[in-house]
């Protein structure tokens, strides 16, 4: 089991009655909140930097192969898709 370790949060005054109110509201404590808030931030970033990493992974592959599509190549696919059309994405060429 994971031990759970307090963190401290230094907070103004106007936050922490925003924090407050909002926890009154959903009748739940500013405890619980954080941690909610915590927990979507992680979620966030974590997808926000593996697709930051897969893009630099694309852009290295592309300067080992030189392998692409052209915009127009890439905007007359999605075209298709958009229109309800199931294809294959074009070929990479370089």
């Amino acid at each position: 089991m994971n031990a759970v370790r307090p963190v401290t949060v230094k907070l103004d005054e106007a936050t922490r009655t925003r924090l407050q109110k909002l926890a009154d509201a959903r009748d739940r404590t500013p405890h619980w909140i954080l941690r909610e808030a915590v927990a979507d931030f992680l979620e966030r970033e974590e997808k926000r930097e593996a697709f930051r990493q897969a893009a630099l992974a694309a852009w290295e592959e592309y300067e080992v192969t030189g392998l692409h599509v052209t915009h127009s190549e890439a905007d007359a696919w999605l075209a298709r898709l958009e229109g309800g059309e199931i294809c294959e994405p074009p070929e990479c060429h370089n």
